[in-house]
């Protein structure tokens, strides 16, 4: 069988751009951010406020290769990118101090990666 990915046309440009950044700019994050977006939405991510505050600190910038959701609280400024956001991740993380931005504007921002971890 053949595998033919997402069909979403953002998803499918923000997989295309991450592999190209990843080549361009010798940044091996990227490339393994493309690869778990890729992935069949049945095992796609969706992470929990509650499991970014436990894994980050104030400051911190991580992306989700996937969907943030609200469940728990976040108690410290932090920069998440993720794919998709529910609108209550975003309001909690906008009240916490932090910033929501998309992963290719974090690509823009930061094309090598350095500093970032990858939450899934």
């Amino acid at each position: 069988m053949r595998r033919t990915g997402p069909t979403n046309i953002v998803l499918r440009k923000t997989i295309r751009m991450l592999k190209k950044a990843a080549n361009q700019h010798n940044a091996p994050i990227w490339d393994a951010v493309a690869e778990k977006l890729s992935a069949p939405r049945r095992r796609r991510v969706a992470v929990n406020l509650s499991k970014i505050n436990r894994y980050t600190s104030e400051g911190d910038t991580v992306v989700i290769p996937g969907k943030v959701l609200a469940a728990g609280a976040l108690n410290h400024p932090v920069t998440v990118a993720a794919a998709a956001f529910s609108q209550k991740a975003v309001e909690k993380i906008q009240a916490a101090g932090g910033r929501v931005i998309h992963i290719l504007q974090l690509v823009e921002e930061n094309p090598r990666g350095s500093g970032v971890k990858i939450i899934t």
